[in-house]
């Protein structure tokens, strides 16, 4: 008589790298980002109508809504304003290393926007492109104006910023809105430079390809050198959290929140 063979156990799954979970999304923004720059410097002609169509009357808006213009003024020129997103970078570096001993990844969120602003001024002195011109302008701005560096800095710092909120284990309440405050403002910024007529709208859109790309690919980095330590699965069905399987278990340590590996008990 034959024995039946008995069954191969199944096959433990693979887990997925930080370089792999990166792969997509980096992909998809950095082909998105490639083309936009491309179509921009080659002044690609349907792609230079819409932006005039649509900046043309959004000026016209901005001239007869007076009040909603000055809004758009003060919101961009101070609180969105890149200075601004950089001195935010700067307390989120400091409270990193006060509060959570996290010097690697304070240096590394400083380091990230340094070389997205470096990356930002490099691109406007290639492509030089020029700014709309009107003859009753309602705002000024300087330099070339593709990327807009208002769009792609508030994106790089409140994206980075929010991937080391939820890193840090923040609560739902303080999670969600500081979600919420990071759409607004990258929405918002970029809506207030095509108001304002110091952009068009590929540069706004070219910010924001520019700003996540940046931001995907660093935290790739920073979950590669820096993983997480003592990662708390508790509350996954049949995980090593669930409560089937820990209940006999000691409780587990806290996870260390320090950049430093723990050490050894002697």
């Amino acid at each position: 008589m034959r024995t039946p063979h008995a069954p191969a156990p199944p096959r433990p799954a693979r887990r997925r790298t930080p370089a792999r979970s990166a792969a997509a999304p980096a992909a998809v923004l950095a082909v998105a980002s490639a083309l936009l720059l491309a179509l921009v410097a080659a002044e690609w002609r349907p792609l230079l109508d819409l932006d005039g169509d649509i900046s043309r009357t959004t000026h016209r808006w901005a001239v007869t809504e007076g009040g909603l213009t000055r809004a758009a003024r003060v919101l961009t020129d101070w609180v969105w304003d890149p200075w601004t997103m950089r001195l935010l970078c700067g307390v989120a570096a400091i409270w990193l290393v006060t509060r959570h001993a996290a010097r690697w990844t304070a240096l590394w969120l400083v380091l990230v926007v340094a070389v997205g602003t470096a990356l930002q001024q490099g691109l406007k002195a290639v492509v030089d492109r020029e700014r709309p011109v009107w003859s009753d302008p309602v705002d000024t701005a300087h330099y070339a104006a593709f990327p807009s560096g208002h769009a792609m800095t508030a994106t790089v710092v409140l994206g980075l910023l929010l991937w080391v909120l939820r890193r840090r284990g923040a609560g739902p309440a303080l999670w969600r809105t500081a979600l919420a405050v990071a759409v607004v403002s990258v929405t918002g910024v970029g809506l207030t430079r095509v108001w304002l007529g110091v952009h068009w709208p590929s540069d706004v859109l070219g910010g924001w390809l520019l700003g996540a790309l940046v931001v995907v690919a660093a935290v790739a980095v920073h979950r590669r050198l820096r993983p997480v330590t003592g990662e708390d699965s508790r509350g996954r069905t049949g995980g090593p959290g669930s409560p089937s399987v820990t209940r006999n278990r000691p409780p587990r340590p806290e996870p260390f929140t320090s950049d430093d590996p723990p050490r050894r008990p002697r």
